[in-house]
């Protein structure tokens, strides 16, 4: 391993520790066999990103970095502060007060899903298989900008309040007898897409993000698991099905990329599908502080996913 790699492994380990090191809970899911290695977002760019930044521009985004790190550590330590043998039942008013709660802390939208084996990286532990998957807004004004510093800090902003929010979630189920798992949106456990796509937030499109109707795939994920019985939201994920074949058809992302990082059709590695090049999307995300392109020139971004489904309809019924 080179040195790079050691000091990266060594950074992310020190923000982002082992949950099992802080909780005599025995984890619902770890050493998934049928899952790859999961990477967070730091350890890629550290990894695989090329330096060029200017130092003005990463004072600018440097706050969010720093906010975004002290949740994240403070999210995986938080565990111990579990009741162990928590309530496991809620009536349908606390959900409503816990999405009021969540809506507070910026969160766009939530959903809830059942945890499987396949969505939990192969190098983690989730302690509960249960999910509260939490969507976060990023601002389509800013992301306009790509690849400028604006786009950049807005991304590191969405990353940052969705951290804290997954973070004051899990500490809102405590205080009220249940266990919780926060899962920050750069430090994730499981594969945020698929997770969200799983709890009928809508549906991966050909960049691999998750597009919402609400703000298309300018959005970013975060999650906090427990094992209090949740209302699943799965059955709203046949709404989106024909996203797939829009993206089929649109392909504005892959012709936009200036890394060539997204795949035209997807590839199939470690049994599963993969839709870009993360070691080439992270050279360009690390220069530009978040790049975004992507999301930017995205036919959702620019357009009314209602009107995008109509037109695609009529083309398909013709």
């Amino acid at each position: 391993m080179s040195l790079k790699a050691k000091l990266a492994r060594k950074f992310v380990y020190a923000v982002f520790p082992d949950v099992r090191k802080y909780t005599s809970i025995k984890p619902a899911f770890e050493n998934s066999p049928d899952s790859p290695e999961g990477r967070l977002v730091p350890e890629v760019v550290a990894l695989y990103g090329k330096p060029g930044v200017h130092i003005l521009k990463m004072a600018l985004v440097l706050p969010y970095l720093v906010g975004t790190a002290y949740y994240a550590r403070k999210s995986v330590t938080s565990v111990r502060r579990n009741p162990g043998k928590g309530k496991k039942t809620a009536p349908p008013e606390f959900f409503e007060e816990l999405e009021s709660y969540a809506k507070s802390l910026g969160v766009l939208k939530v959903g809830y899903t059942k945890l499987t084996p396949e969505l939990v990286f192969s190098n983690r532990a989730v302690l509960f298989e249960n999910a509260i998957v939490l969507i976060g807004e990023m601002r389509k004004k800013e992301i306009a900008k790509a690849p400028g510093v604006r786009a950049g800090m807005e991304v590191w902003r969405t990353y940052y309040r969705l951290t804290r929010a997954a973070y004051k979630i899990a500490e809102f189920l405590r205080e009220r007898g249940y266990n919780a798992q926060p899962d920050p949106a750069v430090g994730r456990s499981t594969n945020f897409p698929l997770l969200a796509q799983k709890a009928g937030l809508d549906h991966i499109g050909k960049h691999g993000l998750l597009i919402t109707p609400e703000n298309g795939p300018s959005v970013r994920i975060g999650a906090v698991y427990t094992d209090l019985e949740l209302p699943y939201t799965d059955e709203r994920v046949r709404e989106h099905g024909w996203i797939p074949h829009f993206c089929d058809r649109c392909n504005a992302c892959v012709r936009a990329c200036p890394a060539q990082a997204i795949y035209i059709t997807p590839r199939r590695e470690n049994g599963r599908e993969v839709h870009i090049d993360y070691k080439r999307c992270a050279v360009i995300f690390s220069r530009t502080l978040g790049c975004s392109i992507c999301v930017k020139e995205c036919t959702f971004t620019k357009g009314s996913y209602e009107k995008i489904k109509r037109v695609h309809e009529k083309i398909r019924n013709r």
